[in-house]
Parts: C-alpha cells; structure tokens; sequence
C-alpha cells in the first residue's frame, strides 16, 4: 500500500442549494518520500484533496489512507502551509514557529518545562531557511517571502512524516518565489518527508515534484500522472532545458483541454 491513498475519493459539500461535488472518484497513490504536486483548472478541487488527506473532512465516499491507516480525523503526523502564512502577529517568530508543539503530542506536556530545549530546536530550523536571528521579530517586521520561510518552518518544526502545501508561493514575486522553491527543495533533501504540493504553477510542480498529477474541471478527478525524470539534485537552470519544456506545455496543453470540457 502507498503511503497516501485515495481509492473511488469523493466529496460532496452541502449547499442551500444542494449539493456540489467537488471531487468524484478520485484514485491516488503517492509512496514514502515522494514529493508529489497536483494541478488543474481553479476550482477542480485541489484543496478539496488536501482537506480530505489531512483529515480536515471526510469523504462521502471512498477511501482515504495515510501510512497505512484509514484517515477518520485530523492527522498528528502532517504539517501545513497555505498561500498565506498566517503568522499570529502578537508572537515573536520564534514563538510562532513553536506554535504546534504546544498542541500536538509528545510535545505540549514537555514544552513548558524544557522551553530553551525547544527554542533552540526553532531556531535551528529557521536557520536553514536563511533567517537566523530573526527569531526576536515580530512577523510584520519581515516581507513576504521571510515570513511564508516561518510558515514553512513551523509546519516542519514537529518533524512531521507528511507536509501538505496548499499554494504556499503564490502570492510572492517572480524572484523570491523561486528562492523559496530552492529552500524547499534542500528542506525535503534533507529530511525525506512525503509531500503534496497543490499548486498553478507549473514551473513550480516540475522544479519540485517526483510526480505530477492533473486534475479535471470540477467534480474533480485525477486525469493524468506523469513521472518527472528530471536527475537530481536540480537547479532552477533546467527549467531552460528541452525536457522540462516539454513537460510543462503537456501540463498546460492537458489542463487547457479540461478547462473547455
């Protein structure tokens, strides 16, 4: 069994209208490790997909498994990041880095009683993304781009065995968006997390992904997968090469075609 699977997945959300499916039948499989990114028009139901593997909501039908068990609530073993970093201003970096280990276990019991313990782990981690001592700050001190790294960060603080990305880069310029998919890049190298990438850019998804798959216009379904057999590690410079052009124009070809369905 893969690491996450979604077997016949859909998603109904009610309405005072109805119903609205958002997803029908969706079928995915991603194994430990892998870096995986999911694409397809606005509204297709991509964060749909997120909510359903986290746990955030249950299927209506179908199947949901992480690490070999069926998800049936919220999951202690991923960490999240979404378009916007939702930093609570109130908190200093560092406390908004630790802000997860005051909820999930083994953690919260111990926090309080080993406060520097912890608070060199944060500082640890923000270090590798570039922001060693910032963890005084307050996030409305820092730009966009330093304050999606303590999003980054505090969704990674606890180790988790799965991180979910909802879009974390959109909102950035061209220049630190890039920047930022390098730091990930390094990040998962480093610590061999599985992860799901929900994401329009396509040059985003085959930068970063082992595999990508394309979604059809709502109710969402899984279309296509394509393996990225681009050799690691990467720099943003083959993004330039034949290979990876190609791909991104089937993607944009693939994602075309559902959008006029």
């Amino acid at each position: 069994m893969a690491f996450v699977e979604l077997s016949g997945t859909s998603l109904a959300y009610r309405t005072r209208d109805g119903e609205v499916l958002a997803l029908d039948a969706a079928d995915m499989a991603v194994e430990k490790g892998e870096f995986t990114a999911v694409v397809g028009p606005s509204g297709c139901g991509k964060s749909t997909l997120m909510k359903l593997v986290t746990g955030l909501r249950p299927p209506t039908a179908g199947t949901v498994s992480v690490a070999g068990e069926r998800v049936r609530g919220p999951l202690k073993i991923a960490g999240m990041a979404f378009q916007n970093a939702t930093l609570l201003p109130w908190r200093t970096v560092r406390d908004n880095v630790l802000l997860p280990l005051e909820i999930v276990k083994p953690h919260r019991s111990r926090i309080r009683s080993h406060r520097r313990e912890y608070e060199e782990r944060a500082d640890a981690i923000l270090e590798t993304v570039g922001l060693a001592g910032f963890g005084d700050r307050f996030p409305w001190e820092l730009s966009g781009g330093m304050q999606q790294r303590v999003s980054l960060c505090r969704a990674l603080v606890h180790e988790p065995e799965l991180l979910m990305l909802d879009e974390p880069f959109a909102a950035l310029d061209a220049f630190t968006r890039e920047e930022l998919w390098c730091v990930l890049r390094d990040l998962w190298q480093e610590q061999h997390f599985t992860c799901i990438l929900v994401t329009h850019d396509l040059r985003e998804a085959v930068f970063l992904a082992d595999t990508i798959h394309v979604m059809s216009a709502r109710p969402g379904r899984i279309l296509h997968r394509h393996v990225i057999d681009i050799p690691r590690p990467r720099d943003l410079e083959i993004l330039y090469d034949r290979a990876s052009v190609d791909i991104i124009h089937t993607l944009r070809h693939q994602i075309a075609g559902v959008r006029q369905q």
